[in-house]
């Protein structure tokens, strides 16, 4: 499947794109897009968004159980949403730094960054808007004060921004990879090269609609460094900075060398999980402020979760 994703500066809709492959023609388009998209959207919710023409194929409107061909182009239209109102939510935050123009967060494993159409609860933006009151509108409403984000069960660092002075500042640094990203990770199996660096695009893989896979078809450039911090047995603590930002990278990225992270779900070993989520800690988060222009860089300790683990690791 080639998928093809833009979205705006400012907040308008944000447009999707797929091809069709072999594979899935005679696939009805409902089931596909529900599969296809990351945001976790109901398939109810596509089939409204077929029958409001927000979803085209070949540049034609078309009904919900529309079968496809091998070669379509599908094209939807993400609605912005109407009277949504996202609440502020109560939920406990660890803040590490703040100011009138940015707040960096250590994360909690299992904590979603940021609402998606049907489910506008219980994420960082929740509890963002109920510790900070302005966040930046440059991502539209369910995105207030995002620049960046982690997955749901990777933990640690994340910066917000206040104003979309502060947030054009922040993502303009990301694009032009000066921001210092840092994560810390356990692999599976004995990685041999104490660093290194891998050099692989991503892609989205066409055998599995969700997954990201290293391919040279509809794909970007991916860069991940990394050094090894320790070997016990059939694992190695690493330590990985980012170049670029590419979905799942850091995931994508250590299955590709070999040594899938542990406790990842999708990109793991499926069998005897050691914890819950893989094993990501997003340690160091530096960048120049928007404002002054000072350098500022953050450290966060490794979750308790992934901690404990290692330290089974070592004693056994």
């Amino acid at each position: 499947m080639n998928t093809n994703q833009t979205s705006s500066e400012a907040a308008q809709s944000e447009i999707v794109e797929w091809t069709v492959e072999k594979q899935f023609a005679k696939e009805r388009i409902d089931k596909f897009i529900t599969e296809a998209l990351e945001e976790d959207v109901s398939r109810t919710l596509i089939q409204q968004w077929v029958k409001d023409g927000h979803v085209k194929v070949n540049g034609k409107e078309i009904k919900p159980n529309y079968k496809l061909a091998e070669q379509d182009v599908i094209a939807l239209q993400i609605p912005e949403p109407q009277g949504v109102e996202l609440a502020a939510e109560n939920i406990p935050l660890t803040v590490v730094y703040e100011d009138a123009d940015l707040i960096v967060i250590n994360k909690q494993r299992g904590l979603v960054v940021h609402p998606a159409p049907g489910h506008y609860s219980g994420t960082l933006v929740n509890a963002l808007m109920y510790h900070c009151k302005d966040l930046s509108g440059i991502n539209g409403e369910l995105r207030p004060g995002i620049v960046h984000r982690i997955d749901k069960d990777t933990s640690g660092l994340i910066m917000s921004a206040k104003n979309d002075k502060a947030h054009a500042s922040l993502a303009e640094q990301l694009k032009a990879h000066t921001v210092n990203r840092k994560y810390i990770a356990l692999v599976h199996g004995h990685l041999q090269h104490d660093q290194g660096t891998i050099d692989a695009p991503i892609g989205r893989d066409s055998h599995d609609r969700k997954m990201y896979t290293v391919t040279e078809k509809n794909s970007k450039t991916a860069v991940t460094h990394f050094v090894v911090l320790e070997r016990f047995g059939d694992f190695t603590l690493v330590e990985l900075k980012l170049e670029t930002g590419r979905t799942h990278q850091i995931r994508v990225h250590m299955k590709f060398i070999g040594h899938p992270l542990v406790g990842d779900p999708m990109y793991g070993k499926s069998k005897g999980m050691l914890m819950d989520g893989q094993a990501l800690h997003a340690a160091i988060l530096g960048f120049k402020h928007p404002r002054t222009g000072e350098w500022l860089q953050f450290e966060a300790p490794m979750p308790a979760d992934m901690d404990n683990l290692l330290q089974t690791i070592r004693t056994t």
